[in-house]
């Protein structure tokens, strides 16, 4: 960020937050990082679909 005057405010930014500038790629490998990316999110999908024709299903 940088001031009008020409100042920076390089002091503000906290180091304990993530940046996309320290962001590694996922892992494929990491058996933690397919559950997290790919197997939650699929189930979460799955569970919506079936709670939505669940839903459909009460209403007629």
């Amino acid at each position: 960020m940088y001031h009008p005057f020409g100042l920076t405010y390089g002091f503000q930014i906290p180091k304990e937050v993530p940046h996309p500038d320290n962001n590694s790629p996922i892992d494929l490998t990491n058996t933690a990082d397919i559950i997290i990316y790919i197997a939650i999110p699929i189930a979460v999908l799955i569970l919506y679909f079936i709670w939505r024709r669940k839903l459909m299903k009460s209403k007629k």
